[in-house]
């Protein structure tokens, strides 16, 4: 089922951080030492975090909701074990979304594995004005078409006119949302109640349209 759960306490005082993250990585102690100032600079280097710790230090203001809870199983010699699958996204309102998955025999541990994997997986996305209709030039929507696909799902995004809204299903809407994204045009094609395969499609799409350019 879909929840939409706000977590609260998404990142991590900067105070706690100081005293107990031990940076593993070189771009890790270049953000602890100071050398590295905004998420930005680590995305012209490379498209993945090496490490969530970063993303609390450098993005502050991030909100995080639990997507999807299921129960899942598995077989082993000594019978079915079951765990909780979560499903997480993340997103500081402003052009950046992450969006991640874990497994585990308690919900609340499953919910910050998953917490932290969004993190690594924090992503830009490129916002913009490209509606024929409006071209105000402000970032209220996309660019430009943009498609993504998970499974079975497709997701396509269309630029949208200022005041349009979101025309999407409901996980679409709150990971474009989460992205800072207000108008926009989707088709979907699929079976679109797989909710983690939905929310990765929406995911795909947006993260194209900044490393597709």
């Amino acid at each position: 089922m879909v929840f939409f759960r706000e977590i609260p306490d998404v990142v991590t005082p900067k105070e706690i951080l100081e005293t107990e993250w031990k940076p593993i990585t070189r771009i890790g102690k270049l953000v602890k030492d100071g050398r590295i100032l905004s998420i930005d600079e680590i995305f012209a280097i490379t498209k993945r975090i090496p490490e969530w710790q970063i993303v609390d230090w450098l993005v502050p203001d991030l909100r995080g909701y639990v997507i999807d809870v299921n129960i899942v199983q598995r077989q082993t010699d000594s019978g079915k074990r079951s765990a909780f699958r979560v499903m997480v996204a993340i997103g500081n309102l402003d052009g950046y979304i992450g969006v991640g998955i874990a497994k585990h025999k308690e919900q609340r541990m499953a919910i910050i594995k998953a917490l932290r994997r969004a993190k690594k997986n924090l992503a830009p996305v490129l916002r913009g004005c490209g509606s024929w209709e409006c071209r105000c030039d402000q970032p209220h929507s996309i660019p430009f078409k943009t498609e993504g696909k998970c499974g079975s799902v497709k997701v396509i995004f269309y630029p949208g006119p200022r005041g349009l809204g979101l025309v999407a299903g409901d996980v679409a809407k709150q990971l474009l949302r989460l992205a800072g994204i207000h108008d926009v045009w989707s088709k979907t094609f699929g079976n679109t109640r797989t909710h983690i395969n939905f929310a990765q499609a929406v995911y795909n799409a947006l993260v194209n349209t900044y490393y597709l350019l």
